[in-house]
């Protein structure tokens, strides 16, 4: 080959391959994905402060979060307190998200954007 000229490039490739792939790259990155945040009964106010600005930015996002009380040991006699913990997450997420499921029997609260 002379070396003052280009050279065309072409790249052959199969057409239905290349179909499939991008089909399932656009499924995968439309697929909404759920952030878990577990925390404890005695959470310090700068820790869930923390919780809930991290939540806000996923539900921005798109993403759903979930959110679970962990109780350990004797925390157990105070599950009353961890509703109302879990009240208390959906009420300060109320402006960004609404909730989806609110399980105060196990202590789980599914938030997903509105």
């Amino acid at each position: 080959m002379s070396e003052g000229k280009e050279a065309p490039v072409a790249k052959i490739l199969n057409y239905g391959k290349l179909q499939y792939q991008k089909k399932k790259r656009q499924a995968q990155s439309a697929r909404p994905v759920v952030k878990e945040v577990r925390f404890g009964l005695n959470i310090g106010v700068a820790d869930y402060k923390l919780r809930i600005e991290q939540a806000v930015g996923w539900l921005s996002k798109g993403d759903s979060v979930k959110f679970a009380v962990r109780l350990r040991g004797r925390e157990y006699q105070y599950r009353e307190q961890a509703g109302e913990l879990l009240d208390r997450v959906v009420s300060d997420l109320s402006q960004v998200g609404k909730v989806q499921s609110l399980d105060k029997r196990s202590l789980i609260a599914l938030i997903i954007p509105a």
